[in-house]
């Protein structure tokens, strides 16, 4: 066990009184933070909080922990900073698993060349994830998909990527200029974990739904494995695989957004988050976020409206 993470989940808990707020806190779920809570009580062999439907309190011993929690956390974070100032600066940063190689390259690249005295350190992290390790300081920005809920977090300019659809090279829809949501109906889909990506989960689906197209069944993961084989569509930009087509989608339902986001902003980071604006204009085809004007999608016949 990571005895460390859970006194900070500890930390924060008791610093909320409420397992739901302390989540949202945390950038994830509530049971799963309820059961590393337990987890924790069980290593101490003390019972932390009294809970009860309507509040939650902690016990004697949780109030005796709470300050000795905290000092171990701070030495904790205080240390990972003092190894840090020794190997140089260095920019810890979150991107999403699908973001590309390509446009991975170009922004490490071109970050290099606006900051060379900064190291930068990427780690593929989705943004649920990203959210929480904002929180705990194990990175220091993030490039997350909105919709995206986390108190205390801030957020650079918002790009918007419009999605087409992925299929398999010789699928019947390849051969014509738009396809319609409502085309897709019955088929499988393939989209990014609903655990790292729950905002834009719910987000697409209820698109999908509001056209006509509820997937036979989702899939979860970042590779294109089972779109190569013909066995689900998946959303996103254009890209050019063997193997694999692009499609646009009619009316440009399905649209990414993303942000870079930290907690506190330093010198790299903000430089991190300009060149993160233009590399992602111009390598991933993003532009800026406006209101939109309200489409008109011509509907299939039967289609909810």
């Amino acid at each position: 066990m990571d005895l460390v993470r859970h006194l900070r989940y500890f930390v924060v808990v008791a610093e909320e009184l409420h397992f739901g707020n302390a989540a949202i806190r945390l950038g994830m779920a509530q049971p799963p933070l309820s059961q590393r809570i337990k987890r924790l009580e069980e290593e101490l062999g003390v019972r932390l909080f009294d809970r009860s439907a309507r509040q939650v309190r902690l016990t004697e011993e949780g109030r005796l922990l709470l300050g000795e929690a905290r000092e171990i956390v701070s030495r904790v974070e205080r240390l990972h900073e003092l190894a840090r100032q020794g190997r140089g600066t260095v920019l810890r940063v979150g991107v999403p698993p699908d973001l590309g190689p390509t446009v991975l390259a170009a922004l490490v690249a071109a970050f290099r060349e606006s900051s060379p005295e900064v190291r930068l350190a990427p780690a593929e992290i989705w943004t649920a994830d990203q959210v929480t390790a904002l929180a705990e300081g194990a990175i220091d920005v993030g490039l997350v998909r909105h919709p995206v809920t986390a108190p205390g977090l801030r957020f650079g300019q918002v790009l918007v990527q419009t999605q087409g659809v992925l299929l398999a090279e010789g699928d019947p829809l390849t051969g014509v200029g738009e396809v319609h949501l409502a085309d897709l109906a019955g088929r499988e889909l393939l989209m990014p974990p609903k655990e790292g990506e729950p905002g834009w989960h719910a987000e697409v689906l209820a698109e999908c739904r509001g056209h006509n197209f509820v997937p036979a069944q989702v899939h979860e993961g970042a590779g294109l494995g089972m779109v190569l084989a013909g066995a689900a569509v998946a959303f996103g930009p254009r890209v050019e695989l063997p193997g694999l087509a692009w499609r646009p989608l009619l009316g440009s339902p399905i649209a990414s957004r993303v942000s870079t986001a930290w907690r506190a902003v330093t010198a790299a980071g903000a430089d991190f988050s300009a060149v993160a604006v233009r590399t992602l204009k111009e390598s991933a085809g993003m532009s800026d976020e406006v209101a939109a004007p309200v489409r008109r999608v011509s509907r299939r016949p039967g289609m909810l409206a």
